[in-house]
């Protein structure tokens, strides 16, 4: 799936769930419902069986809510009615799953053993077992559309929690920081790829916009790996602040840097370069007029 919204209607149509398999679930989920809480207890001692038992179910209060969510589930798909609350609920299912931390294999056996329980079960009174393997059929539809929405739910906040980390690592690895007014810093430490190079470039520019400062040292000593993309990746930074007003300096340019720019033919323009962190200071002091001086030691 996409990251679109299906409605119901679509989900139906891609599942191939017609008036009929509705009228056949409706008709067996007469026979099943009162069976349901009979379901749930051989569930559970399936679930015994599985490693995440222990995790997930071993308290009997928490075993106890969750068998109620499962008799509401079961009664609910039974009960045949599906429109956007359904979808909803379906929905809901993925999210606990993902809030919870339990994995989608588990969930795939317990649909599974679901599914196989109704189809063992013996054909009730007055229903052909042509009808009952029909109504299966239909059943199985349905269970294939709900694991496709919860599936979908538990992929989508996943995807979104993981999202959530890397931003707040990407934010932890770029302190821009001002060091003096006007004077901002940011050391680079590890890795920088396009994802990344973006990133920086977004939280320097803003800096920038914020602190309306004029000088940016960008110290690259801790960068892993300098290549042709890094290069590239450095010197769009510096021309972004440059258009901004702001003068960057790149700093910690190591001798092996320094010869594998060379090598690589890398053309740095007009990019202020310096083999350290205290030169490009000092640099930046001179720049905005400030003067440091060294102050004589008090005699003990």
């Amino acid at each position: 799936m996409s990251d679109r919204t299906y409605t119901i209607e679509e989900l139906r149509d891609s599942y191939g769930i017609g008036a009929d398999d509705i009228t056949r679930i409706r008709t067996i989920g007469k026979h099943f419902k009162p069976k349901v809480g009979e379901f749930i207890q051989a569930f559970y001692v399936w679930m015994r069986t599985q490693p995440e038992y222990l995790q997930h179910f071993s308290d009997p209060a928490r075993q106890a809510r969750a068998a109620k969510m499962q008799e509401d589930y079961w009664a609910d798909f039974l009960t045949g009615e599906l429109d956007e609350g359904y979808l909803d609920r379906r929905r809901k299912v993925g999210e606990v799953h993902a809030r919870i931390g339990l994995g989608l294999p588990v969930y795939f056996a317990a649909m599974h053993f679901s599914l196989t329980t109704f189809a063992e079960s013996p054909v009730p009174a007055g229903m052909s077992a042509t009808d009952f393997a029909a109504a299966i059929r239909s059943i199985t539809k349905l269970i294939h559309l709900d694991t496709a929405v919860v599936v979908e739910t538990f992929s989508r906040m996943t995807n979104e929690k993981i999202a959530d980390q890397n931003r707040a690592m990407m934010e932890m690895s770029t302190p821009v920081t001002t060091i003096w007014q006007g004077i901002l810093l940011l050391p680079l430490v590890g890795i920088i790829d396009s994802r990344r190079a973006q990133d920086l470039m977004t939280a320097m520019l803003a800096k920038i916009a914020e602190t309306r400062s004029k000088i940016f040292i960008l110290d690259i000593s801790g960068v892993a790996v300098v290549d042709t993309a890094v290069a590239n990746h450095l010197i769009k930074i510096t021309k972004a602040t440059r258009l901004m007003g702001c003068e960057c300096t790149l700093s910690g340019i190591s001798p092996a840097i320094a010869q594998t720019v060379v090598e690589l033919g890398i053309d740095v323009g007009e990019v202020n370069t310096t083999a350290t962190l205290r030169d490009a200071l000092e640099g930046a002091f001179r720049r905005t007029g400030v003067e440091l001086q060294t102050r004589p030691s008090s005699p003990r």
